[in-house]
């Protein structure tokens, strides 16, 4: 209606519409939103069988725990320069756009026009006379505010919802970050295990060669035959294989970590780490309930969860009306020079209601699959929950038996490398034959490539726990929050 002629008679008609809509929201709101559905049940802490202990914390940094400023470098070159890192920073910004956007559902917006048109109206349309068969100028200048209450609940449930995916974004953000340095640490390692397994098998080749020359030193001397010089001569080519099979590797792995760290595939040719250089410090050894809330991939699905849930909410409030008020203000008039003169004002308020009559069958549908939506979202949580136990628990157990083997294995390659040097004294001094000889030599080598594999899966399990154990990250997403900015 039009405010310029609001009477007495408009002010009587208000508590008839306003009854009108209170009839209207009460029938609305009895529509029937179907049967209830039980969500899927989210896994627990106790059937997990974590302890009530906090002892998973990690140092944000762990990968500093091994003692080399090199790798550090180049995880930190990897976190910068990652493409896989950067889009999931990229997914997070369009998150927190979007939460941003829906924050605005509520506020009041308003819109400001200004147009002029000449115009030759027709003499048979639907403008009358004078102004048909004539030709004008008309001007309109108008300014407009709208409005949509909140009544039900709608837009603050999509708003959680978008808040629910933002902060979810973040924590997938915090998860790719935990990837990569962990593929560069473990490449790393594997690295430093191809390199130091290259120079047992060097080692071994200077070994067989100087095998060589004493048995070509007997031979001419008669104390050996063609059969055990021959046997000495074939065991050459098998070393420079294994030399040149483990250098493939090398370079194959250098390539890796290159790419890794968003490098040109042959930028880490001279990476040479060593092994031994890397330190191997104490972990935790027990899983406690913080867990979950240290896994960001385990946070990341647990906003889901709540964005779900939201969305649910937001799917019921479809079911009541929706309500929304708009005014405007502004001038009008034929000819521009009558545009300005106070009898062109014009203005307006209009309330609007949008009932879903005839609408329950698709709400209810609706509302079905937003129902599904969480059930789905409930068990990738579920499915999450369980790995990232199940990987954390596998590192633990994998580094206490490793320990193990590892002092175990130091003891054995200690009795073959004495063992070996007794055969070659033996063997020097007539007392033995060369197959004893070959026989320890290869015990010796098994033990040593062993000694080699223990050291890098007692780095690398240990890697994978603090990884798995969330690695260092603290969980900030509840900080991701909209501003309103004007």
């Amino acid at each position: 209606m039009s405010l310029s002629r609001f009477s007495a008679m408009d002010a009587l008609r208000l508590p008839v519409a306003a009854t009108a809509l209170s009839a209207a929201l009460v029938l609305a709101g009895c529509a029937s939103q179907g049967p209830d559905h039980p969500a899927y049940q989210q896994v627990n802490a106790k059937e997990l069988g974590l302890g009530s202990q906090t002892e998973t914390v990690v140092a944000e940094q762990w990968w500093k725990q091994l003692g080399d400023a090199q790798l550090d470098a180049l995880i930190l070159t990897a976190l910068e320069g990652s493409p896989s890192v950067a889009a999931s920073h990229a997914r997070f910004d369009k998150a927190a756009a979007l939460a941003q956007a829906s924050s605005t559902a509520t506020d009041i917006h308003g819109s400001v026009s200004a147009s002029g048109t000449r115009e030759h109206y027709s003499e048979n349309g639907l403008v009358p006379a004078p102004i048909a068969g004539h030709t004008y100028n008309t001007g309109d200048i108008q300014a407009g505010l709208s409005w949509k209450p909140d009544f039900f609940g709608r837009y603050a449930a999509e708003l959680e919802a978008a808040l629910g995916q933002a902060r979810a974004a973040k924590a997938d953000s915090a998860f790719a970050a935990n990837q990569i340095a962990e593929k560069v640490a473990r490449s790393y390692v594997t690295l430093a295990r191809q390199l130091a397994q290259r120079e047992v098998a060097e080692r071994t080749l200077a070994q067989r060669k100087s095998l060589l020359d004493l048995s070509q030193q007997r031979t001419r001397q008669g104390l050996d035959s063609q059969v055990e010089l021959t046997q000495a001569e074939a065991a050459l080519p098998d070393a420079d294989t294994q030399i040149e099979m483990l250098s493939e590797q090398i370079t194959l792995t250098r390539r890796t970590i290159a790419v890794l760290c968003a490098q040109a595939p042959d930028a880490q040719n001279g990476l040479t780490p060593k092994l031994e250089a890397l330190k191997i410090e104490q972990v935790p050894t027990t899983l406690g309930t913080d867990l979950l809330g240290r896994r960001p991939d385990v946070v990341a699905a647990r906003w889901r969860v709540e964005a779900a849930t939201q969305g649910i909410t937001s799917a019921r409030a479809d079911f009541y009306p929706d309500i929304s008020i708009t005014a405007f203000i502004g001038l009008n008039a034929i000819g521009f020079d009558k545009l300005f003169q106070a009898s062109s004002r014009q203005m307006g308020v209009t309330p609007a209601l949008r009932l879903p009559i005839f609408e329950g069958e698709r709400l209810r549908a609706q509302l079905r699959g937003k129902q599904a939506d969480l059930d789905s979202v409930i068990a990738q949580y579920n499915g999450t929950v369980f790995d990232a136990v199940k990987s954390a628990g596998d590192a633990m157990a994998s580094v206490q038996s490793l320990e193990r083997q590892q002092k175990l294995q130091s003891e054995s390659l200690s009795k073959a490398e004495r063992a070996y040097d007794f055969a070659v004294q033996r063997y020097k001094a007539g007392l033995a034959n060369q197959i004893v000889v070959l026989n320890t030599e290869s015990q010796v080598i098994n033990q040593r490539r062993l000694a080699v594999d223990l050291r890098a899966r007692e780095l690398d399990t240990r890697i994978a726990l603090m990884a798995a154990l969330g690695g260092g990250w603290q969980d900030d997403t509840a900080s991701v929050q909209v501003s309103k900015e004007h």
